[in-house]
């Protein structure tokens, strides 16, 4: 033993210097400085200190080696033994929304149009905080505090297409019907969102939850009742770039997302267009001409669990994506749901969107009842009327959430550690506030 110590703990040295090194270059390709930095400290005085620890007289090698293995046989037994209080699922909604309440439907309002008039009479407890946000520059606004000529035309020049296309996302079915089984549809309507580049599929049956009541944007009259006879929604997700996330709330985040929603709206009429031509009804889910709520969607149909934030929190990269969906009567075949109770835990103790929201509009505490189900609520007035301040959709959230890292093999490795164990989640928390910081800053991540 005493022979063996120094050398073992040499090769543990190495090891640390090898590792940290490694993921120093990694946070180097992905713009993290505060990472690289961290990442090469460890390697150096890490290495240093198992080096020297084995350069010592007996019986300090002998020791350190006996710490190094206790600790890693406990952090083994901790792995795989469920630890902390287990949350539970948050239930789903008992009531459907009405889409004319959302902020985006509510900021598109003009004082003094029928609209206007008609949603204020149903709702005047809205008016006085709607009418202040509308004072404000409003989004994308050459006057909002974070205007930027180029990324913010960008923006509109993709809001414009998926404007253009919103009379697209119905239409009529071809009289021959094709039939095949539910199971061959499935997985002949995933492959197609997958090759056309969404990140992920899944299908779920259409819940009256899932729907709006009522119009608020997009075609269609508004205020006229949602109707929604589908039976099968696919849901699917497009990722977005981490560069560019990662200067949230600058304005490149919202030329980004901007993007994305085309990308989605692409998907999703595709998707439909097929459909139809098979002999079935279906109708795609766009940017503002949606008729259904695509995180419930989306959680239903197995692509993630809803976190803190209000946003789905997909396996590979939290909600760093957008959504699309197309519903149908296609006979297919439902995903289990993705309820994910370690989601759910590392978001009641992570709390680093809400720590680094810049109005506060995401919940510190636990989560409360709403609608028959659990969750955490968030104050949407207050972020959209941030939003209409800087001119950008904020992202702040986004970009700061541990699960937004790319999907790499390093990240991925802690994202599988997260999902077995109460007691990883929380030493991976440490880590990451360790690596990025408790509350990042946009100066830590490097210019593209």
């Amino acid at each position: 033993m005493d022979a063996a110590a120094p050398i073992f703990l040499i090769c543990i040295g190495f090891i640390a210097l090898i590792g940290f090194s490694a993921f120093g270059v990694v946070s180097i390709r992905e713009g993290e400085r505060r990472a690289t930095r961290v990442s090469f400290v460890l390697a150096v005085f890490l290495s240093m200190a198992f080096v020297i620890a084995a350069l010592l007289p007996s019986p300090t090698p002998v020791f350190a080696t006996a710490v190094l293995i206790l600790a890693f046989i406990a952090g083994v037994v901790a792995w795989f033994i469920p630890t902390g209080v287990q949350p539970v699922t948050g239930g789903r909604p008992s009531r459907r929304i009405d889409e004319r309440d959302i902020m985006f439907a509510r900021g598109r309002l003009v004082p003094g149009s029928p609209e206007y008039e008609l949603y204020y009479a149903m709702r005047p407890e809205n008016q006085t905080g709607d009418d202040h946000t509308r004072a404000l520059p409003g989004l994308l606004s050459d006057s909002a505090q974070l205007a930027e000529p180029l990324a913010f035309a960008a923006a509109k020049a993709s809001f414009d297409l998926t404007e253009a296309v919103r009379e697209h996302v119905d239409g009529d079915v071809a009289p021959a019907l094709v039939e095949r089984s539910p199971e061959i549809w499935t997985a002949a309507i995933k492959e197609l969102a997958v090759s056309h580049g969404a990140l992920a599929a899944g299908v779920t049956e259409l819940r009256p939850y899932h729907v709006y009541t009522h119009v608020g944007r997009g075609t269609g009259t508004y205020g006229e009742p949602v109707e929604l006879d589908h039976r099968w929604a696919l849901a699917f997700s497009v990722e977005m770039d981490h560069r560019r996330v990662s200067h949230a709330p600058g304005p490149p985040v919202v030329e980004e997302s901007a993007r994305q929603y085309v990308e989605a709206a692409k998907i999703a009429l595709i998707i439909a267009s097929w459909i139809r031509r098979l002999g079935y009804p279906a109708r795609a889910h766009t940017d503002g001409n949606y008729r259904v709520i695509a995180p419930l969607v989306a959680r239903d149909a197995g692509l993630g669990e809803i976190g803190r934030m209000g946003l789905l929190m997909t396996p590979r990269l939290g909600p760093r994506v957008r959504l699309g969906v197309v519903t149908t009567d296609m006979p297919l075949v439902a995903d289990p749901p993705g309820d994910d109770l370690s989601v759910i835990d590392f978001c009641a103790v992570c709390q680093k969107c809400a720590t680094n929201c810049p109005v506060g509009a995401i919940p510190n505490g636990d989560r409360t009842q709403v609608d028959d189900g659990l969750r955490w609520a968030i104050d949407s007035e207050t972020c959209y009327r941030y939003w209409n301040l800087i001119g950008t959709d904020c992202a702040s959230c986004m970009r700061v959430c541990p699960y937004s890292h790319p999907d790499s093999p390093a990240h991925n490795l802690v994202r599988v550690a997260i999902r077995k164990s109460a007691f990883a989640r929380r030493v991976m928390l440490w880590l990451d506030d360790l690596f990025y910081g408790r509350k990042p800053s946009t100066v830590d991540n490097m210019e593209t």
